[in-house]
This record gives C-alpha cells, sequence and structure tokens, in this order.
C-alpha cells in the first residue's frame, strides 16, 4: 500500500518558512522543523527532502506571498508615490507592531546568498522585483505629476531598494521608531 501524507502540505510549509524566518537556517534544526511543522522526520523527509530543500520552497512561498502578494496589494491600493511610501510605513508599522523578523529574503541574502548560487538566485530575483516595482512607481508618479521628472528613475529605485534594505536590517537590532522613520524620511527625499 502507498504511503499517504497526513498533513497539510501547505500548512506545514508556512511553519517552516516562519521557523526559518524567525531563526535564520543555520540555527534551525531538523528537530525545529519536525517540531513547528507538527509532522515526523519520515513525513518531512519524504514530502521535503533535506533541510535545504525545505528551505528553499520555504523562501520561494515567501517571494511569492510576502513580497509579491505586498507590492501587488501597494499598487492597486496606492497612488504611484503613495505605494513607494507605504512599503517603507508598513515596513516600520510591522516593527513597531513587535515583528523585529525583518524579511525573509534579506535575512538570507547576508546569511546564505555568498555560499549558494541557486539561493542566490531567489534573492536576487526578489530584491530585483523590489527594484523594478520602485522604478515603476516612479515613472508612474513621474506621468502622473506627484515626482518631478529630473528624478532619474532608476537610480532613484536603486537608492530606494537600498534604503529598505538597511530599514529591513536595522529592524532586527535596532527598532527605534526614530532612527526607522529617518530612513523612510530619506526615501522620500529621493523623490524630490
Amino acid at each position: 500500500m502507498p504511503w499517504e501524507k497526513q498533513f497539510d502540505h501547505d500548512a506545514a510549509l508556512s511553519k517552516a518558512m516562519g521557523t526559518f524566518w524567525a531563526q535564520g537556517y543555520d540555527a534551525t534544526s531538523m528537530q525545529d522543523l519536525v517540531e513547528c511543522m507538527g509532522i515526523n522526520r519520515g513525513s518531512l523527509y519524504a514530502s521535503f527532502g533535506d533541510k535545504r530543500s525545505l528551505f528553499i520552497e520555504a523562501l520561494r512561498r515567501y517571494d511569492a506571498v510576502y513580497r509579491e502578494g505586498w507590492v501587488n496589494r501597494l499598487v492597486k491600493s496606492h497612488g504611484p508615490r503613495g505605494a513607494i511610501a507605504a512599503a517603507f510605513d508598513e515596513a516600520i508599522a510591522a516593527v513597531q507592531g513587535g515583528s523585529n523578523d525583518g524579511c525573509l529574503l534579506v535575512n538570507t541574502a547576508l546569511e546564505l546568498s555568498p555560499h549558494d548560487d541557486e539561493i542566490s538566485a531567489i534573492v536576487d530575483h526578489g530584491l530585483a522585483e523590489m527594484e523594478q516595482f520602485f522604478c515603476d512607481m516612479i515613472e508612474r508618479g513621474q506621468a502622473a505629476g506627484e515626482i518631478p521628472a529630473h528624478v532619474v528613475s532608476v537610480d532613484a529605485a536603486r537608492g530606494l531598494l537600498s534604503l529598505f534594505i538597511g530599514l529591513r536590517v536595522l529592524s532586527r537590532s535596532r527598532p527605534e521608531a526614530s532612527l526607522l522613520r529617518s530612513v523612510a524620511n530619506q526615501a522620500g527625499a529621493l523623490l524630490t
């Protein structure tokens, strides 16, 4: 009789993603994953493979659900300049609400990207998409008259990405509202 899994794959993956996000890859043990996912070790290996394979699947899920889904919501619910401001404001609000896990893509860029080409490609894609989001919003804002025409969209988008990454890194160790708000203020200054 073939083996049948007795758990919800997506729910288990979400739990693993949350553990990797909170603890990082290296600090997360297979026992941590077994416990957080609520499945036995054999089921974990049979369904997800090894720890690295599970991490890659969790990172891809994070990128699709959190980064891509979040950006799409910002674009739909705000004007171009407002979407950029909301990206920074929501990141700060999350920290002030008690979440200091940062961004899994940024955390992974710091921890694993220099050592793993496949993981680096996933991180690079997510960060390139964030840069493109900023660039698109700047260009739409210019077309709508919300952002001055003299702002060089590619350069400003890269500056915004750098500030956003910096904010996410700072939020892990220095979550003071005034510090994070000053980063957001600099983001706004790039658009004037």
